[in-house]
């Protein structure tokens, strides 16, 4: 017999609107479950991803999943969240909700800087839960150009009313699974990371022509790409001054030769 959804939803409005049955009768001894936002790096006007993952979900495994992040929305723009390698459980495959309903499933609210996140499924084969640790799932945007220093993306509760209609607003991650027909709440630690804005250094080291920090084979390649089309393949100048190589004024493929000799070990030094 499949047990009742801990998490549910429904569309309104043309847009999902994520809800979580209440999980208060039981709580879990000694289950915490482990929410990360990781740390990434921007320049001001570029763009950025972030993993948001779960870890130490208990042997049980977790069959909803609900919480949101939360930033300021007038520093960075969410254009995209895809759902994780955790998340690929195959409750999909199985859950006969999922044609009307996804597994998994994000509603961005730019306007309010939030985005709400749910993974659910009412198929009581705990095998097709949420097991382990790794990504939920991976945001990506963009940054303001007027961003600066550290921008915070945050975990957590989802807003919304406990009880449709009610008024009482939710304060609570809802994480739990069901056991012996009752819902059991999990609670929730949460590391929060963000982006760190700054220009990123251009690479100076004769022979990146790619200017990823390294000489190798890719470099050589590159400047053959832009000797035979330099219109599709263009070089930036500091490019073009890391790939200047052989002693001559302009970059050729005696260059490419030269660091695929270095990149051989054949010469120690450009």
């Amino acid at each position: 017999m499949k047990t009742k959804k801990i998490v549910i939803g429904a569309m309104a409005a043309a847009m999902l609107s994520l809800s979580v049955c209440s999980i208060a009768p039981v709580a879990a001894a000694d289950e915490t479950v482990q929410i990360s936002v990781s740390e990434t790096t921007a320049e001001a006007g570029g763009a950025f991803t972030v993993d948001v993952s779960l870890a130490d979900i208990p042997a049980t495994g977790l069959q909803g999943c609900q919480f949101s992040l939360s930033y300021d929305s007038s520093l960075i723009t969410v254009t995209e969240v895809e759902a994780g390698a955790l998340t690929k459980t195959g409750a999909e495959n199985v859950d006969s909700s999922a044609a009307s309903l996804p597994i998994f499933s994000s509603y961005i609210d730019a306007d309010k800087g939030n985005v709400n996140l749910m993974w659910s499924t009412m198929v009581d084969d705990a095998s097709y839960w949420l097991k382990g640790e790794g990504v939920f799932c991976t945001v990506k945007g963009t940054v303001s150009a007027e961003a600066s220093g550290h921008i915070d993306i945050k975990a957590v509760p989802t807003n919304r009313e406990v009880k449709p209609e009610t008024g009482v607003m939710n304060t609570e991650f809802g994480i739990g699974y069901a056991k012996d027909g009752q819902a059991v709440k999990c609670s929730v630690n949460v590391t929060n990371g963000g982006i760190t804005i700054g220009d990123k250094p251009v690479s100076t080291l004769r022979g990146d022509v790619n200017l990823d920090g390294k000489v190798t084979i890719s470099d050589a390649v590159r400047i053959l790409q832009y000797l035979a089309n330099n219109e599709k393949y263009d070089l930036v100048p500091q490019a073009i001054t890391n790939g200047d190589v052989d002693g001559t004024p302009g970059i050729s493929g005696k260059d490419a030769a030269r660091i695929q000799l270095y990149d051989a070990g054949a010469i120690t030094e450009l």
